[in-house]
């Protein structure tokens, strides 16, 4: 015997049995994205190659070590998409948003592909959702964005109040004030720049601000002891804009926690940056993340536009979800088995069969040809609400005995009337 194919390291198939999980937290998102007015938008799985280098950033982690990237036929570099902020501003660009809404609310729910260790909550091929408003520069869009965040956790039942959530907020600036921080950072830290990591040191010029990013406990000691807060070196405009942003969550009761090391991966980042974290997840605890990358569409080819938004992981929500027993039950039922008496009768309680479920009834027969005890059997595992026993006598009488496997009730029904049976009672 061959040996069988199994699948690729760092995916993995959602079973039948796990699939109303994700369906529920689909349903979810999409209801709250319509009560905010945001509009889905669904982009291609692999996009150019230079898209995410020119977006991203070509000395991230996620660029530089992530990718699955490929040469297609024309010997175009194409790549998986890793991340769907750079995706979604090309699909803005190109096909005109701002001519027809003056500010974009963009939700999406999609796969997406890196090449990094598989681990819980942190797979190779994973999935997200999340938001982008395009188009304001004001902070109360800010705002907006984070509290739609937060309502998805709420509406699930994760909540900071239980203790399940923490928002951590910061701002790091913008191209007029975060040069003279990165200068600030680089000449407090230059003494113990030898006591850096290795990735550390390489980041040191070329991408300051991702020392906040290493997960190096000895390093992060080091920027607790002598690197500078930002939020001490924003413009008036920055400060302005991050002051408005926490008097807002103040008005909305959202509460946060201010860290002055939050700066996310990425390189379009500007002003306000935020994570949603739980300690449901363990090591990896990030839920969600995102800010404003009001530099992003210009740096696309597009027109300068201020923007916003945030991803959310669904694989670790699911997590969350489950650590504190919140999915509702989702045991599988059917509203009817037909048992069926002789190979005879196959034919015409087929045409039952799809007449029930042209009427939106839940149903199914035996397609295994079993014995009729065997059928009860697959009529109680299915957890069918009723049956009807079909045979020569009902077919020709048109009509058949319809038991509640609950109460064991029986009744008459004929085979016109079962659909508005059906509707009275389920």
């Amino acid at each position: 015997m061959s040996q069988h194919i199994t699948s690729v390291k760092g995916t993995n198939d959602i079973l039948p049995e796990e699939s109303p999980k994700w369906r529920y937290i689909e349903n979810t998102i999409h209801k709250i994205s319509e009560e905010y007015n945001y509009r889905e938008v669904r982009t291609p799985v692999f996009e150019e190659t230079q898209l995410f280098a020119r977006g991203v950033g070509e000395y991230t982690d996620i660029v530089t070590k992530e990718m699955y990237t490929f040469l297609d036929k024309g010997e175009n570099s194409l790549t998986l998409k890793p991340e769907l902020t750079a995706p979604i501003i090309r699909s803005y660009i190109q096909h005109h948003y701002d001519q027809t809404y003056p500010l974009s609310k963009i939700y999406y729910l999609t796969p997406l592909f890196r090449q990094e260790r598989p681990q819980a909550g942190r797979q190779r091929q994973f999935h997200q959702y999340g938001i982008e408003a395009i188009g304001s520069e004001y902070p109360e869009t800010d705002v907006e964005v984070i509290a739609f965040a937060m309502d998805v956790y709420r509406r699930l039942g994760l909540t900071a109040e239980a203790g399940h959530l923490e928002l951590r907020l910061n701002s790091i600036g913008d191209s007029a004030c975060r040069p003279d921080y990165l200068e600030a950072l680089r000449t407090e830290l230059e003494p113990h720049r030898s006591d850096l990591c290795k990735t550390c040191q390489e980041r040191f010029e070329s991408n300051t601000l991702r020392l906040f990013d290493c997960k190096n406990e000895s390093c992060q000691g080091i920027l607790d002891a002598h690197a500078p807060k930002i939020t001490d070196h924003l413009c008036d405009e920055c400060h302005e804009h991050f002051g408005t942003v926490t008097e807002l969550l103040d008005e909305l009761e959202i509460p946060y926690m201010l860290d002055h090391k939050l700066v996310r991966g990425l390189d379009y980042y500007t002003r306000t940056t935020f994570e949603i974290t739980s300690d449901l997840l363990g090591a990896q605890d990030a839920l969600c993340g995102g800010g404003r990358y009001d530099k992003l569409v210009e740096e696309l080819g597009g027109n300068s536009t201020p923007a916003v938004g945030f991803a959310a992981g669904i694989e670790r929500l699911i997590m969350a979800l489950e650590s504190e027993g919140l999915f509702p039950d989702f045991t599988d039922s059917i509203d009817l088995f037909i048992v069926l008496v002789g190979d005879s009768v196959r034919n015409r309680a087929y045409k039952i069969l799809q007449r029930l479920r042209e009427q939106g009834v839940h149903c199914d027969m035996d397609f295994l040809r079993r014995s009729v005890k065997a059928q009860f059997r697959e009529a109680n595992r299915q957890n069918a609400d009723y049956t009807i026993v079909l045979g020569e006598n009902e077919l020709e009488a048109g009509e058949a005995t319809i038991k509640n496997m609950d109460t064991g009730e029986e009744q008459m029904v004929s085979f016109d009337g079962l659909g508005g049976f059906f509707k009275r009672n389920l």
